[in-house]
């Protein structure tokens, strides 16, 4: 984590020392992966301030589909590219019956809930490459109700457009 966040912090210096403009920053769609817990994750522009991002995780004991809506804000003018985000959304999962023989309190293998949603995106200069950094907790209302603490990490989109 250590070695990616000076990796990170390098390409931002190394970028923003270049000069740019914000158009060269600027992306309308992307699709990739977010690491952790592994998911499938496609972003689109909502507005001049925001995009929605669907994402869609799936394991051998089943999947959860979480459509999440953000508002972005420039983190520094120094680093154009580099923006916070926080949003919401909510998510909807199926899981097998080896899940809830592993987990034999949860009655259902549905997973119905809302999701938070608070990071930083970055969109490199002249390259079709969207990294972000988030953390994105989660409840649990329909099905076993939990809090989910542990899920967001490092997502590496290539821009469409």
């Amino acid at each position: 984590m250590v070695v990616l966040a000076c990796f990170f912090s390098g390409a931002l210096m190394a970028q923003s020392l270049t000069g740019t403009t914000a158009k060269e920053h600027e992306y309308e769609r992307s699709l990739g992966l977010k690491m952790f817990p592994g998911a499938i994750s496609y972003k689109w522009k909502w507005d001049a301030e925001s995009k929605a991002e669907a994402l869609l995780y799936m394991s051998s004991d089943g999947f959860r589909l979480t459509g999440l809506y953000e508002k972005y804000f420039p983190l520094t003018p120094e680093v154009p590219g580099l923006n916070w985000f926080i949003g919401g959304g909510a998510h909807w999962g199926i899981w097998s019956d080896n899940w809830k023989n592993r987990y034999p309190t949860r009655e259902s293998g549905i997973a119905i809930g809302v999701d938070g949603i608070i990071g930083l995106d970055y969109k490199l200069k002249n390259a079709p490459l969207n990294i972000s950094l988030d953390w994105q907790p989660s409840f649990n209302i329909i099905g076993y109700q939990y809090f989910e603490g542990g899920w967001g990490g490092i997502g590496i989109r290539y821009v469409l457009r």
